[in-house]
């Protein structure tokens, strides 16, 4: 027997899960919603530090190999997404952050005299990241203190994320108490997803709370193979489960695509949506020809400073063994300890070039030696500090491809991380400026030595030639079904996130937005989400002018 509801959400991540909630909760609409991936109940997973245990091998996440970079000498790299029931909400390093005013009033002015009446500046986009935060500490005109995700400090911070801020502001960049506040810039702490040591997720904050709602239906383990349609319009979608059996669903209203900026346009091209030439290449026949469907993936490229300490400073080996089980011991009688810290306690926003323009690098200070494996061979037993440097706004551009018609198949992804080369002048930039903060200030007495970028010779050639050898993503990857106005022939959704040349869908990921947003992207992708529902239930109606 078939199945009918009245909307199905296909990805439970963070947009995902927010969607399905609010159809449910302020729709009344029975829903269902699919998830390639598993439950998000683990322990690693609700714990601060957890990501480190799941981000180099783990079912919970799916690593997608990119093609061979020739920029990068041809080298292949991960780029990690969630496999799980709230997707990278369920295993990210939990930072709250939004982006700047700019990022939206950027994607109004992309969309002005064709938006449908749907403004995305910022005075718009705020009263959803708003209902959505529950923030412990703020609560103003820029907050929300009673939204479902459970926004905090830091449960514990290290040493060396204070001498961090300490050196940054020695540097001469202003303490910033919050950057999701009037402005991005400079050096402080970041606010986390998590409250008394565990992990707010999009599913615990969403789904968890609907449990036992019979208006919502979850399935895990369910990979959608295709949208279906009739004369022009999504009706059903097609889904393998976990013994690999077929299912098809039905929907009466719109169906809502939240599967990542990497699935996301290889479901629609799977569904007959995308470049017709790429789709006749694998033998799909075209429902629209969208040329924009899986181009313009823009990811925040990321390169790491490391360094020795020359003391135990900071978290090296602080999660193995005897003292995991102490630390744990701590959190378990008073409730605090290391245990409570991701790991990523402080961070920073500043523009190396041009210190007073808005800031072109974000930066994390990660008390460890941390990422690159030939260098943890050589130095696999020493404290020391990491400062990974993050492009914030990069004018690099890759595409996602079909691999085959097989749904099984993992899409192409070429995110060209650091080919342009204002993004490799930036980047350059942004090395130069940290390892000058580890060497300087409070870090500079505790810092033996830099290894990475290190020598003699510190030209922009061999910077350059180390930020080839060490890049690698953010984990944001966004833009590949992306918003844009009428005649744009790249743009794959109208302002109010609907697929062109289809009725009955949407997209309400990352893939749609216009422009990647300076900062981490789960609030924004969550905002999607909410955005979306307002469409749906008519709660954002046209307005009669643009």
């Amino acid at each position: 027997m078939s199945e009918t509801f009245d909307h199905i959400v296909i990805g439970g991540g963070a947009s995902g899960c927010v969607a399905a909630a609010r159809l449910v909760t302020d729709g009344n609409r029975r829903v269902l919603l699919l998830e390639a991936g598993y439950s998000h109940h683990h322990p690693l997973l609700d714990m601060p530090p957890g990501i480190f245990k799941m981000i180099n091998g783990s079912k919970y996440m799916t690593y997608h190999h990119t093609v061979p970079q020739p920029h990068l000498h041809d080298r292949v790299h991960d780029i990690p997404q969630g496999n799980v029931l709230g997707g990278g909400t369920s295993v990210n390093a939990q930072v709250y952050m939004r982006g700047r005013p700019s990022d939206y009033d950027e994607w109004e002015e992309i969309l002005r005299g064709n938006n449908e009446g749907a403004s995305w500046g910022w005075s718009t986009v705020l009263k959803h990241f708003r209902r959505i935060e529950g923030n412990n500490r703020l609560s103003n005109e820029l907050h929300g203190s009673d939204g479902p995700l459970l926004v905090s400090d830091p449960g514990y911070v290290d040493d060396v994320s204070r001498w961090f801020v300490q050196s940054v502001q020695e540097k001469g960049e202003p303490y910033n108490p919050d950057f999701n506040g009037p402005t991005q810039r400079g050096v402080g702490f970041y606010q986390f997803m998590n409250r008394a040591g565990k992990r707010s997720s999009a599913a615990y904050a969403y789904i968890e709370p609907l449990k036992n709602d019979t208006r919502l239906t979850v399935r895990l383990r369910a990979a959608v193979s295709r949208i279906n349609f009739e004369n022009g319009r999504a009706v059903s979608v097609t889904y393998t489960d976990a013994k690999r059996q077929e299912h098809t669903v039905f929907s009466k209203g719109d169906i809502v695509l939240t599967a990542g900026s990497l699935v996301t346009p290889k479901v629609l091209m799977l569904s007959g949506i995308g470049p017709s030439a790429h789709l006749k290449a694998h033998g799909i026949q075209t429902l629209v020809d969208l040329p924009g469907v899986g181009q313009n993936l823009i990811d925040h490229p990321e390169v790491p400073v490391i360094s020795i300490a020359n003391g135990p400073y900071g978290y090296y080996r602080q999660g193995v063994g005897w003292r995991m089980l102490l630390n744990g011991l701590n959190f378990k009688l008073f409730g605090n300890g290391r245990i409570l810290s991701t790991g990523f306690e402080a961070g920073a926003f500043i523009n190396p070039i041009d210190r007073d323009a808005p800031p072109t690098i974000q930066a994390f200070c990660v008390p460890i030696v941390y990422l690159d494996r030939d260098l943890l061979k050589v130095f696999d037993d020493t404290y020391g500090v990491t400062i990974t440097t993050v492009v914030a706004k990069p004018k690099s551009r890759g595409y996602v491809q079909l691999r085959s018609a097989d749904p099984a198949a993992p899409p192409l992804v070429s995110p060209h991380l650091l080919q342009h080369p204002d993004d490799m002048a930036t980047m350059v930039a942004g090395q130069r400026f940290f390892r000058d903060v580890l060497l300087s200030g409070p870090l500079g007495k505790r810092v033996e030595k830099v290894i990475a970028p290190a020598g003699p010779d510190l030209s922009d050639d061999v910077m350059a030639e180390h930020c080839r050898r060490f890049v690698k993503t953010n984990y944001h990857p966004a833009s590949t079904a992306r918003m844009g106005a009428d005649g744009d022939p790249m743009a794959v959704l109208d302002a109010r996130l609907r697929v062109r040349g289809v009725d009955n869908l949407r997209v309400a990921d990352l893939s749609a937005v216009p422009n990647i947003n300076a900062g981490n992207t789960t609030a924004p992708a969550m905002m999607l989400g909410d955005r979306c529902v307002d469409f749906i239930l008519g709660l954002d109606q046209p307005s009669t002018t643009n």
